[in-house]
């Protein structure tokens, strides 16, 4: 077993790899930007290392730096978390030729499901099913020849994409051209490839991808399934585990075809095979994401398994302690991503000092944090503060617990999504379990049932800042309206304070 792990991320993330670190016994090593000295991931780690200025090219994204840092640390595995180099095959290859584990794939494998042309290609010799469409990046006339043959309505991808970029929605031929000219210059911009494919556009469907484990003495297992169709700009929001519309044999053949995918490609460790689902509940494989997701906590609370204990494990040449028919799924988990982001404001991010910060707890929760009470919040890298997961017997259990939790939930002196997690939870449609990759698009679209509820946040904020100052000025005793030239009576101070006092418990 390794004796000193570097763990090339930060934010959450960072702190969630630190924490099994500890309890595995390993040292951990920590790097940070100039804008992160003073970040949670920092404080956790038994040595830290600064890396650059904040610019994540300069310091995250510096394959050299990071080496630099494990050799003078002397650490003998590097974590990629994800996000960053976690996808990356040349950190990978340069880990290698350094003689420092990387806790992942390997480069041959993150090379060929890297490319989702190549990913295609790979599953469509193994017998994967596909969502019909081009197996190669193509120019504007053979596209136009395909999605004639396929039928529109028909989806333009990067082949090196990721995060929705590259990707654009063509209903008519008439859209084709302008579309494929702006997919490929933003795959361009966002990867250095303009490489475009084509996929039938499923209307509707539903997103579930499949945690899979790889040993590398050749035992690859599947652990379940994830719904992830609560997404928006095809970033997904909330997840949870199991699905609502999968049972026993869909989720064995899911499964099955989720190993052969993983073997198909020669994979070791912790990755994800993401599925499209249509209406009729057939599925077709989507790309394989060659990295530890965001997600993974639901999938660690239905199994009860440890996913960044096992990818240590794994990395280290340890077989999988069990086997496929071991893996049991039990109860239900759901985990909001909770973003530095306005949902009012057309989710414009929100950095900033947290001024206060109130946590949930209580039976079935779960939150790892990479934020606390006085930190301020860059503004250079992605929001993602927290991830707040619940668990309960079944889906009902979980989403009450959830929602207790949300109204439990609140972080002072920035904006956060915490308020659209709270009217999706309330949604029937949701309760029911009705959704699809359209459904929080649909939601937005719509106003909201109580349309007050979504101003108390000022007020409470300006209701709290008067109360605190009336209170200091009175050695905190109650204060008639009459002293405080309060010509409306008690009933409209009572309402302020009622109000700041309830968002103040959120």
């Amino acid at each position: 077993m390794f004796k000193k792990i570097l763990i090339a991320n930060r934010g959450e993330i960072a702190v969630r790899i630190l924490r099994a670190c500890r309890e595995m016994g390993i040292a951990s090593v920590a790097v940070y930007s100039d804008v992160d000295r003073t970040s949670l991931h920092v404080r956790h780690a038994d040595e830290a290392y600064p890396i650059g200025a904040a610019t994540a090219s300069e310091s995250y994204l510096n394959i050299g730096k990071m080496l630099d840092v494990a050799r003078r640390s002397r650490a003998e595995a590097i974590h990629p978390g994800y996000g960053f180099l976690s996808e990356n095959p040349q950190f990978a290859q340069a880990c290698a030729d350094a003689g420092v584990k990387f806790i992942g794939p390997t480069a041959a494998a993150m090379e060929m499901m890297g490319s989702k042309t190549r990913a295609r290609q790979a599953m469509q010799a193994a017998g994967v099913p596909l969502v019909p469409g081009s197996a190669r990046g193509l120019e504007l006339g053979e596209m136009a020849r395909l999605a004639g043959e396929v039928g529109y309505p028909v989806m333009l991808k990067a082949a090196a994409g990721g995060g929705g970029k590259g990707m654009r929605l063509v209903r008519s031929a008439g859209e084709l051209e302008s579309a494929f000219q702006a997919a490929r210059s933003e795959a361009e911009r966002a990867f250095g490839d303009g490489e475009v494919y084509l996929e039938k556009f499923i209307e509707n469907p539903r997103h579930i991808e499949m945690q899979v484990l790889a040993d590398e003495h050749g035992q690859t297992v599947y652990l379940g399934e994830r719904e992830c169709s609560i997404q928006r700009r095809h970033q997904k929001v909330l997840e949870e585990s199991p699905s609502p519309i999968v049972g026993p044999e869909m989720r064995r053949q899911m499964g099955e075809v989720a190993v052969r995918v993983a073997q198909a490609a020669g994979y070791t460790n912790a990755g994800t095979v993401e599925f499209l689902v249509d209406q009729q509940k057939n599925f077709y494989f989507l790309e394989m994401n060659t990295r530890l997701q965001v997600e993974h906590p639901v999938t660690e609370l239905i199994t009860g398994l440890d996913l960044v204990h096992l990818q240590v494990r794994i990395a280290a040449g340890e077989r999988l302690p069990f086997a496929q028919n071991d893996v049991l799924i039990r109860g239900h988990a759901m985990e909001c991503r909770i973003y530095a982001e306005d949902p009012d404001n057309n989710f414009f991010p929100s950095p900033g000092r947290i001024t206060l910060l109130l946590t949930p707890a209580g039976p079935g929760i779960r939150r790892d944090s990479g934020m606390y009470e006085g930190w301020t919040v860059p503004l250079d890298y992605d929001p993602l503060l927290a991830k707040l997961i619940a668990y309960g017997t079944d889906r009902q259990q979980t989403i009450m617990r959830l929602r207790r939790a949300l109204h439990e939930y609140f972080v002072g002196g920035i904006k956060t999504n915490i308020p659209l997690f709270r009217r999706i939870l309330r949604d029937p449609e949701f309760a029911a379990g009705k959704i699809d990759t359209g459904f929080l698009e649909r939601l937005l679209a719509r106003p909201e049932a109580d349309p007050v509820r979504k101003d108390h946040g000022p007020v409470a904020a300006v209701a709290a800042g008067i109360f605190a100052l009336l209170d200091s000025s009175t050695g905190g005793s109650p204060v008639s309206p009459a002293r405080n030239g309060a010509s409306a009576g008690a009933t409209q101070g009572a309402t302020w304070k009622q109000v700041a006092r309830q968002e103040a418990r959120r």
